[in-house]
């Protein structure tokens, strides 16, 4: 006899999946996924506001503090805040830019470069233990998947009624 879908262990029949029940499971392997992250994060020794602006300076470059702002999701007395105090560590300084004498552009110094070098690359293992569940091709294919899903749903923004 053909083993179906819903007689694995956990496995769901076509009929129990749902708009909700996707929701539902990426909310939740979502806070998971983050909870680890966090995790991560902490056992490295930084607040993750910090890990936040290193890792944007690692690989986008210097950049003007309101910019780091909204990449990492801060407003900006808090951004200022965490570049305050990152400077104050000696791991980014302020320099003029070149182009406009009003801004202020945040960079990496050696030390700071150093430091989140390593601290990304700790990082990014503890990140591969999280998705280990997941052979090398579920992981791209969730990936696409994702994608996919994003793109669908960012296509949709706006065609429910009271959704702006």
């Amino acid at each position: 006899m053909a083993e179906t879908d819903s007689d694995r262990k956990g496995a769901l029949s076509v009929s129990e999946v749902s708009g909700t029940k996707i929701w539902l499971s990426l909310w939740k392997s979502g806070r998971s996924v983050e909870s680890h992250a966090l995790a991560s994060i902490a056992s490295l020794g930084m607040s993750l506001t910090d890990f936040a602006v290193l890792e944007v300076l690692l690989h986008k470059g210097p950049m003007p503090v309101n910019t780091i702002g909204k990449k990492v999701l801060l407003t900006s007395g808090s951004i200022t805040t965490a570049v305050d105090r990152l400077e104050a560590k000696g791991l980014v300084e302020r320099l003029d830019s070149a182009s406009d004498r009003r801004v202020r552009v945040v960079s990496l110094t050696k030390e700071g470069t150093k430091q989140i070098k390593v601290a990304y690359a700790e990082h990014q293992k503890h990140l591969e233990l999280a998705v280990s569940p997941l052979t090398k091709d579920e992981q791209r294919q969730l990936v696409e998947l994702l994608k996919k899903l994003g793109q669908g749903a960012d296509q949709l923004k706006g065609s429910i009624a009271g959704i702006q």
